[in-house]
C-alpha cells in the first residue's frame, strides 16, 4: 500500500478537493452554458464524482488525525 507522510497527504487532500470542484463545475453547473439540453444522467455523474473524491479526501484527513 501507498505510505503518504504528512505533507504528501495535505497535498492530496487539497487536490483531491479540486478536483471534485472541477468535477462537478464541468458535468452540473456546465450544461447550463452550454446550448444543448439538460441531462440528468449527467448531473448525476457530476455530483457523484464530486461526493465520492470529497469522500476519499475526508478519509485521508481522518486518517492524519490517528
Amino acid at each position: 500500500m501507498l505510505e503518504l507522510n504528512r505533507g504528501q497527504r495535505a497535498v492530496l487532500i487539497d487536490k483531491l478537493s479540486d478536483a471534485a470542484n472541477v468535477g462537478v463545475g464541468a458535468l452540473f453547473f456546465g450544461q447550463f452554458l452550454g446550448e444543448r439540453a439538460f441531462s440528468p444522467a449527467q448531473a448525476v455523474l457530476g455530483i457523484a464524482i464530486w461526493v465520492v473524491l470529497i469522500a476519499c479526501a475526508v478519509a485521508l484527513g481522518a486518517k492524519e488525525d490517528s
